[in-house]
């Protein structure tokens, strides 16, 4: 997979129905490790919380996809929450959404209704971003040939890192991989094989709010 949906700012979110309180909390993770480790500090955080449901999906391409009911009836908790999780796409994220009990039951309907509300709610307080397998590219050319590579990568939207002015002008790019030696060819183009182009990497990066925040 070269490209998904992932979290890029956790949020909170809140439910209530007939007095119990549902509390969600949406954070990015790497693995179940991590995973479990943000679930146990949600319990030690509402202690006293009768329930704290669970749902996460790690992993890009085959996804690990686990979840819990903590308790309350089978398939009211942990399942709404994964169905949230995964309907949206996401991988590489966790769910937790904790109940204070308000003292009325609400019934198999009533409980999957305000687990899916309390981990919708999160979802909504969270920023999400398509995270993509990409390449780091660096281009070369000379001073007559920076303005029109500038055009080009302007007007088809490939995000710049960063520039070095010196004897010629560095430019640092980052695209989709599979895409870097288009990249290349439309260089030489611009610059009648002036231009050259050196890859620095290839690693994952994200796309979100229109800010492109690279993973290293």
């Amino acid at each position: 997979m070269e490209k998904y949906r992932a979290v890029y700012r956790g949020g909170d979110g809140r439910y209530e129905e007939k007095k119990s309180v549902f509390l969600s909390s949406v954070r990015p993770v790497k693995s179940e490790e991590e995973a479990v480790a943000f679930i146990e500090s949600v319990r030690k955080k509402h202690w006293d919380a009768r329930h704290t449901c669970w749902a996460y999906s790690v992993g890009a391409e085959h996804p690990v996809l686990r979840a819990s009911d903590d308790g309350e009836p089978q398939g009211t908790a942990g399942r709404p929450i994964l169905d949230v999780l995964d309907g949206a796409g996401l991988r590489n994220a966790v769910i937790t959404v904790t109940r204070y009990f308000g003292g009325t039951l609400l019934g198999t309907g009533g409980l999957v209704r305000a687990y899916t509300a309390a981990a919708s709610d999160g979802l909504k307080n969270s920023i999400l971003a398509d995270k993509i397998y990409g390449c780091r590219v660096m281009l070369a050319t000379d001073y007559n040939g920076v303005g029109k590579l500038q055009y080009f990568l302007a007007q088809n939207k490939i995000p710049v890192l960063g520039a070095e002015y010196a004897e010629d002008v560095r430019t640092e790019v980052i695209l989709p991989a599979g895409q870097e030696k288009d990249l290349a060819a439309e260089l030489a183009e611009l610059t009648a094989g002036r231009g050259r182009t050196e890859i620095i990497r290839y690693t994952w990066y994200m796309q979100a709010d229109g800010r492109i925040i690279p993973e290293d």
